[in-house]
């Protein structure tokens, strides 16, 4: 019975050392899992926030179709102004899809072969001075390109295509449904309404449809 008295304190005093030190080791896993989960839950919920605001960014519902036509339209005419010597240029048509708009340009210039890469390069030199992001170029001899995007969202790009004619285009972002006039900026030469496909470049340069390669 002694014996069973000695042990019992002892029993006791383990138990009250034993039951703060388990007590410590769950409070700390418990904080940890909890720093753990709430680290990774604000990472989730920065995550999801900047998806979010991507998504915003993929669609504009403060801009309707018509709003984004005009500011692709001021897009074209600032880089036809940023390439020099200026060049003729005409509208192209205009394709709207599900809640986007294309607005196209045709050069009526005659673009030598030997001037093409340089009509390229200062369209991106012009890109890159306002903050657009290059996405793509296309060094092929026969159909050159340049692709670039603004952080807003719209496309731009300039391209050779058949007979060597240039064409420019710019794409909205997806925006708010609505009806497309046709644009407001005028031509610097004919307007060629109801014409298409349009004709071929027909006007001399002579910087640009020369054959030597200049800057």
């Amino acid at each position: 019975m002694r014996r069973v008295k000695r042990a019992l304190p002892l029993v006791a005093a383990v138990l009250a050392l034993g039951v703060p030190l388990s007590g410590c080791g769950n409070e700390s896993g418990a904080r940890g899992g909890d720093v753990s989960a709430g680290a990774s839950s604000g990472v989730g919920s920065g995550r999801q926030e900047e998806q979010g605001q991507e998504k915003g960014k993929g669609r504009d519902q403060e801009m309707d179709m018509q709003e984004a036509a005009e500011r692709a339209d001021a897009m074209l005419d600032a880089v036809l102004k940023g390439i020099d010597p200026d060049v003729r240029w005409a509208h192209g048509p205009t394709t709207t899809r599900a809640c986007g708009v294309t607005r196209r340009r045709a050069v009526m210039t005659v673009v030598s072969p030997e001037r093409r890469q340089t009509f390229l390069d200062r369209a991106e030199t012009f890109w890159r001075k306002n903050d657009y992001r290059i996405k793509a170029v296309n060094k092929d001899d026969k159909f050159p390109a340049v692709y670039a995007v603004t952080r807003s969202g719209f496309g731009v790009s300039v391209s050779f295509r058949g007979k060597g004619q240039a064409f420019l285009e710019a794409d909205t972002p997806c925006v708010k449904e609505s009806k497309v006039a046709a644009p407001a900026s005028e031509p610097n030469g004919p307007a060629y309404e109801g014409v298409y496909p349009l004709p071929r470049p027909d006007v001399r340069s002579d910087f640009w449809s020369g054959e030597g390669e200049g800057e």
